[in-house]
Order: C-alpha cells, then structure tokens, then sequence
C-alpha cells in the first residue's frame, strides 16, 4: 500500500501526466459547449440588391421578411454589387407584376436555388400567406456527428492509463529509480500491481469524468458504461507497461505512445466512417481493443444495450489476453537480465 501510495505522489508532480488526466475532460467540455452555440447567425443571411427607383416598396416589404434589402441608385452599382466575388447577393427587379432576379453563378448552390425559386415564389406570396405554417426545431450543430466524437474523446479518456505507466516508467528508467526497485524487497507480483493501479485509476477517473460530461444514461447503461471504462482502462494500464518496459528512452517512449494511440483512434474512427460490413476486416478491427469500446460507446448513446454486452466481452478477452502476454514478456525479460548478470 505504500508503494502504491509513492507511485502516486510521483504521478501527481508529472505535469505531462497531470495534463493528460485533463485534456479529455476539457476538449469534452469544450465539445459540449460548441453543441449549444447556434451558428446560425454566422453567415447564412440571404442579401437582396434593389434599384431605388425600380422596386415597389411592398415588393421590399416582402424582400424583407426573407433577408436583408440593400438599395443602389443605378443598374452598374447592383451589377458591380451582384458580381462581387465576396458576396452572395442576390439582384431583384422588378418584372411587370413579378420580379426577376439577377446572380452571378460563383454563388453557393443554395443562393442559386432561392434566386430561382424567389419569382415563383412572390407570384404565389398571396396563396403562402394563407398556409399554416410549421416551425420545426432546427437539429444542433453536432447532429450526427457529435457521439462520434463524444465516444472519440472517451476513447482518448480510457486509454490514458497507457500514457500513466509508460512515462512512469520510461522517467524511472532515466532518473535510475528502476535500479533502486530491482533490490527493493518487492515481489514481481507486488510491482505489476502497483504500476497497472497507477495507470488504472488515474484512467477510471478520466473517463468516468468525461462520461458524465458526453453522456446521460439510464442506470442500465450507466453500469454498462463503467464495465466498458474498466476493462478498456485496464487493458491500457497493460499496454502502457509492455511499452514503458520496452523503451529505453523518453523519445522512443513518446513515438510508441503516439502510434499506439493512433491505432487505438483510427482503426474504430474508420470502421464508422467507412461501415466496414466484411466480416474478415471487421474480425481484424476487434483486435485493437478500442475498436469494442468505440461500438460499445456508441450503442449506449443510442439507447440500446446489447451490442455493448457483446463489446464487453470481446474486452473481457483483452484483458485475459493481454495480461498473459505482458506476463510472458515480463518473464522472458528477466530472465534475460539474470543471465546478463
């Protein structure tokens, strides 16, 4: 329990580990917040160009329910002003008893689209005046898109545990704290624990934290949720020591770490973007443990619960597997250094 408790107090004067605990609880409270802005405002507003002397001013009135009316006293001002590259304004005179509408074509299609569409549009405006009308809510500006990125920044937050060991370990190789632990009166079994609780349980609290920032589950899913945040921490604990054992430097540490972490991002990233159904490249997908944490993270969001049970078990796998082939590695490692000696 001691050393448990030194390996903490090293943990929590490492400002690189302490920044990495906190990063994926502030970029989800940042993508929380970016969900809640409306953009709406920041472009979108459609632009109508009139002459002065050649629009009736219920024409403009009724230009005016549907944007802004910018007025030019000659034909060249609202041609130079339609033509100009930085804007998507729409030109509008009027035709007999309709109008016409004037773009240039470097507009966006949906600028397009309303210039067609506004001529038939004022022809009919008596007829939509009488319409009942419906407004719906307009989806956030995450629809869609915001769980994949919620589940990505939860994916980051589980898989810190990774981080936690291998810097701890690769800083004790370089500051000769590793020596010191080879003579202290302490069991191979006694150093694994402590170094997977290290990992662990700063990675637990990092995921649990950007959980309830991301997510609202019902109880159910809540404790489907913390399975999947426990096996998924663990078998990164795990990784983290094959990699903090296995390097020999901070740089070569730091490389791995980065390409670790960008398998574990990329391979269930990709599945979702692609909609892997090949049941061969979907099998070779589970065999990078994020790729069942992204699935089950996913199902969740959405309320259902039985593709995360399923993902549980494949993690439950991990972790068995993962375990016997740091055990192994462990092993073989110090024997090798017996035999050096």
């Amino acid at each position: 329990m001691k050393g448990l408790r030194y390996q903490l107090k090293s943990v929590l004067h490492d400002k690189f580990c302490l920044m990495t605990f906190l990063l994926p609880v502030i970029v989800a409270a940042a993508l929380g917040l970016a969900g809640q802005i409306d953009f709406s405002s920041l472009g979108g507003t459609l632009s109508f160009g009139v002459l002065e002397e050649g629009i009736l001013s219920h024409t403009a009135a009724w230009l005016n329910r549907y944007g802004t009316v910018m007025v030019y006293r000659t034909p060249e001002e609202l041609a130079d002003a339609v033509k100009e590259p930085s804007t998507n304004l729409i030109g509008v005179e009027t035709a007999g008893n309709g109008i016409r509408t004037m773009v240039s074509g470097d507009e966006l299609e949906i600028y397009r689209r309303t210039a067609d569409t506004l001529p038939v549009l004022y022809e009919r405006r008596n007829q939509a005046a009488e319409a009942k009308v419906q407004i719906l809510e307009r989806p956030g500006v995450m629809a869609g898109l915001g769980d994949m990125f919620a589940a990505a920044i939860l994916i980051v937050a589980m898989f810190m545990g990774c981080t936690f060991n291998a810097m701890n370990m690769i800083s004790e190789k370089e500051d000769g704290v590793a020596f010191v632990n080879e003579i202290l009166p302490m069991t191979r079994r006694q150093y694994i624990v402590q170094k997977i609780s290290v990992g662990f349980i700063f990675g637990c609290l990092s995921a649990v934290l950007t959980a309830c920032i991301c997510f609202r589950f019902s109880w159910k899913n809540m404790f489907l949720m913390l399975a999947l945040i426990v096996l998924s921490v663990f078998v990164s604990a795990l990784v983290g020591m094959l990699i903090g054992g296995a390097s020999e430097g901070l740089m070569t540490g730091m490389i791995d770490i980065k390409v670790v972490m960008l398998l574990f991002m990329a391979v269930p990233i990709l599945d979702f973007i692609l909609g892997i159904s090949q049941p061969v490249l979907s099998a070779v997908c589970y065999l990078v443990p994020s790729q069942a944490t992204f699935e089950g993270i996913l199902d969740l969001s959405a309320g259902g619960g039985a593709k995360a049970v399923k993902d549980i078990g494949i993690l439950a796998g991990h972790c068995v597997g993962w375990s016997f082939l740091y055990m192994w590695v462990s092993g073989r490692r110090s024997q090798y250094h017996k035999r050096a000696i």
